[in-house]
Parts: C-alpha cells; structure tokens; sequence
C-alpha cells in the first residue's frame, strides 16, 4: 500500500482545486528507446496485446484453428498460385509434406520422406505456360508442384536441372526472369535459363568479392523506383552481414552485367531475413528491421534508420538472447497494414511477435501466438506450431481462450513537470461489445505496480444511432462505453494509466483517459 507523502503548504496557500486533464490513448505504440522519464504521452511503456490504430488502441484479434493433428512441430509453407488463380497451400512438419488448403484434420502426407521441414519456395510459370511451386532446402533433392504431381528435381528427372547437386540448393528467388538458387555452406549462387524451372544451372561465384568469409544465405531483388524502370538490382546476403549487389538485365553479358558494391550491413538473423515489400526489401538484423535500399545508402548502416528504432532495446535484447533459435520471421498483412516480425523462444511453445502499423510505425507486443512459421494464404494470415495450422487475426479469442493485456502508458505530467500532484480519480474511455475483466489505476513516478482496481464492465445492451442517450453510446449499436470515474489516490509528480484485461470474442478499444488531481505544495 502506497504511504501518502506530505505535503508542506505555505500559511497563505488557498484550498486546493481539483484539475481535470485527458490524455489520448497512446496510438504512438511501444516505446523502448527514449527514457521513461521523457517520453510522450502517445507512447507506452507497456503494450502487450494492444494494436495500435489511428485513432486508438484495441486489443488484437486472436486465433482459430485450420488444420489440426500434426505429429510435430509445422516448420515451414510453400504456397501455390497459378495465374488464373488456383491456389493451394502445403506446409512442411517432420518428415512429411501435406495439403492443407482446405481446413479440418490433417490428411495423408502428399511426399514423404524427406529431411526435415525447414523449405522455402516460390512460384515459377514457364515459357509454355505450366507454373510450378519450387521448394528448396539444401539437403534433400527439390520438389516442384505443378498443379497435378509432384516432381522430385534431380539431373535425370523431368524436368531436370543439371550441372550442379541439385540437394545442395536453397532459398530461391527470381532476377530479370531467371530463377536463381544458393548453393549451401558457400559463395556461390547459381541460376537457370531465362523463363525456366530446369535447364543447365551456372554459377556466380562471388569469393574473392567478400571480405568477411561466411556463406550466402538469402538473395533477391529490390528496386529504386518501385520496380517501374530498369533499376532493378539483384543482391545477395552472406551470414556475416555483407551484401553484394549487381545491376543488368543478362548475367551471362559482361555489358550488361556488373557489381554495384558490397556494403557491411550487421549481422543477419535466421535462413527467412528478408522480405520482399514493395519494391524493396526489408531485412532483419541483430540491430533490429532495416529497408534494404536505406541500408545500402552509406558504406556502413546507419542504426538510427532501422525501422524498428523505437523498439530498439527489446529487439537488442531479443537478438542477443534467441539469435540462434530456427522460426525469426518477417511476414507483412496487407489487410490490417501490419508487418509482423516472429521471433522465437521456444519452438512450439512460446514465442512472441513485435508488430507494426505501417501507417502510423507504431509497434507492439503480441504474446499468445505461438508461431513456428507464418504464410500469407488468400490474403489471410497463418502461422504454423506444434501439431497445429491457425488462421490468425479471425476473431478476439485464442480458440476460445482469453486473450490478456497488459498497458502502461507514458508518464506525464500534465504540464507541470516539477510540481507534486495528489491524484483522485482516473476515468479510461473505453469501448466494448462484451462485459471484459478490467482491472485499472494509476502508476506513479516511473513506478512499475500492477493495477488492483476492478472496473464495471457495461451492460448487454447497446444504444443504436438517433435513438440512445447522447454521449452513452457509440453510433451504430455496436459497441457500448464505459466512462465512469475509479477512485484512486497516490501523490507524485506524474502519472500513467495502468491496466490489464481479460477479454474472450469481445471487442475492447481504448480511446482516451481522463485524471482529476490536486495541485500540491513541497514534499517534505
């Protein structure tokens, strides 16, 4: 229990007046990066499981399942597009692959077999217009899908790529209509005929070009003008953090083909580091998320730049603590303008993901979603874990489990940095469809205590447009407010709300919080 400070006032002091003050919800997201002690009101010190809109925060969107009945652990997606828009999605667990387009129980394994589950892929549609779903992972021969078979991809098989190991290839990607591939524990990346899923493969091999060893992990492709001119540069990432990028249409034409530069960009984390957005690229290094193109400005990467700045300590914290972990992750949700970095603790059973707005570059922390593996399917969400698929962002529950925050805003001091203020009452404004568990109060002075107070949750009814009691109700009959002042007390000089919820299938937004307090004198 707080001990209430004393307050010396002078003899001609009047009698204190209470001052009401509204602070907006902090829209700014996660702040791990200035001092708690400077830090504006749109930030938060803690926000897990809040998603941070334009103009609020509401507690994230949660879960349900899509496949169930795996054996182990689902590491990997390889979905499949064809250009009149079939789709199919497979993922990879233990040994097996398995079609899991449609939802239910998982069926029979469509290849068997193999190595182990750690694939990546892409969709590739040659010259006579078949398109093939590639899927590599450097130990096991390839497998190509081509809407009716599966093809296991070897010099004799059809079709067939020879000229190197084809179980030595991995993480591939497309370059100026060229499949190309990297050839694992090495320098070189090797590529195909134009508009082709097999052919002769010839290398580039890129040795003497780099400065720090290592090998090559991941390629791609990014641009200066969204892809609309002939910009277009290829690149390719060693494990040690330096690029390499060329520019050309042809690598088998020295006229049109040649090095840009090799930058040192830091350290990248995991086999899936990059992300192809737009017409760049982002990539995830242990000094957090960075755009390609900004990384490569400058011969060394400027930290400041990392899109991730604001969360910058946890994302040091989190890279020094699971860098090695398999499931680190960049996978960005149009629908909902989110970008969602995975980062894995314990494969299977507990991993977090530190999301963004896009619109706003505002972050949070989601916690809950244990995430081995992510994919986009038909423009949804999905992640992969032990012996299950989910669809994410589908409902406000977790497969009907409560999804728990946590919120501590920004301290503030309601324009008076230096003077002592005796708190009396908090009001959040909050916004539900539900009757949610609500427990509120206010934090003191850059102190951390969970809140105690429990707030009432509104009643079932709802007030429609036109029709219900003004300022009792949101418009359009959906969701109902929750407005009344909570008695708190503590004297200091600032101030946060602080508050933690329970929620299952109920909508919950926070839009702002109103504080009534005292002016004090000097504390003795």
């Amino acid at each position: 229990m707080r001990r209430p400070a004393i307050l010396k006032q002078s003899p001609n002091s009047r009698r204190a007046v209470s001052s009401p003050s509204s602070v907006p919800a902090p829209v700014g997201g996660l702040n791990a990066l200035d001092s708690i002690a400077d830090m504006g009101a749109e930030f938060a010190v803690i926000m897990k499981n809040w998603w941070p809109t334009t103009s609020d925060i509401m507690v994230r969107k949660g879960q349900t399942a899509h496949v169930t009945g795996f054996a182990g652990q689902v590491e990997s997606f390889m979905p499949y597009v064809k250009p009149d828009g079939t789709e199919a999605l497979f993922c990879a667990e233990g040994t097996d692959f398995f079609d899991i387009t449609s939802a239910g129980s998982v069926g029979a394994a469509v290849q068997s077999s193999l190595t182990n589950a750690r694939w990546t892929s892409i969709n590739f549609t040659n010259t006579s217009g078949t398109s093939f779903l590639c899927c590599f992972n450097g130990v096991d021969s390839p497998r190509y899908w081509n809407n009716s078979n599966w093809v296991t991809i070897n010099a004799s098989s059809t079709p067939a790529i020879t000229g190197v190991t084809t179980s030595d290839l991995r993480s591939p990607w497309v370059h100026q209509r060229r499949m190309w591939m990297i050839q694992k524990d090495s320098l070189t990346a090797w590529y195909l005929p134009v508009d082709a899923v097999g052919g002769e493969a010839k290398a580039l091999n890129m040795a003497g070009l780099f400065q720090k060893g290592g090998h090559l992990i991941a390629g791609g492709t990014y641009t200066m003008d969204a892809g609309l001119g002939p910009d277009d540069y290829w690149y390719a990432i060693t494990s040690e953090g330096e690029i390499i990028s060329f520019s050309g249409t042809d690598v088998t034409s020295l006229a049109t083909w040649r090095l840009v530069g090799v930058w040192n960009v830091g350290q990248p984390i995991g086999d899936k580091c990059l992300l192809k957005f737009r017409g760049d690229a982002l990539i995830v290094l242990r000094e957090g998320v960075f755009s390609l193109s900004a990384a490569l400005i400058s011969a060394t990467t400027d930290k400041s730049k990392a899109i991730t700045n604001n969360i910058k300590d946890a994302i040091n914290n989190v890279a020094n603590l699971y860098s090695g972990n398999f499931g680190w992750e960049l996978v960005f949700y149009s629908d909902a303008n989110m970008l969602i970095l995975n980062v894995p603790i314990d494969e299977g059973k507990n991993q977090i993901q530190y999301a963004m707005n896009i619109i706003t570059g505002s972050w949070t922390l989601f916690e809950g979603v244990e995430a081995n593996a992510w994919v986009i399917f038909n423009g949804e969400p999905y992640f992969g874990g032990d012996k299950f698929v989910n669809k994410f962002w589908d409902t406000f529950a977790d497969k009907d489990t409560d999804i728990d925050t946590d919120l501590e805003q920004a301290f503030s001091y309601f324009g008076n940095r230096g003077t002592l203020k005796s708190f009396k009452m908090i009001k959040p404004y909050l916004f539900t469809n539900g009757s949610p568990s609500i427990l509120a109060d206010i934090a003191l002075d850059f102190r951390d205590e969970a809140p105690t107070s429990s707030l009432t949750s509104p009643p079932s009814i709802y007030g429609t447009w036109d029709s219900s009691k003004w300022d009792n109700s949101l418009y359009g009959g959906q969701l109902n407010i929750m407005d009344e002042w909570q008695h708190c007390s503590g004297i200091g000089t600032s101030a946060a709300l602080r508050m933690q919820t329970s929620s299952n299938k109920e909508e919950l937004r926070l839009k702002a919080t109103d504080y009534l307090y005292e002016r004090g004198g000097i504390i003795g």
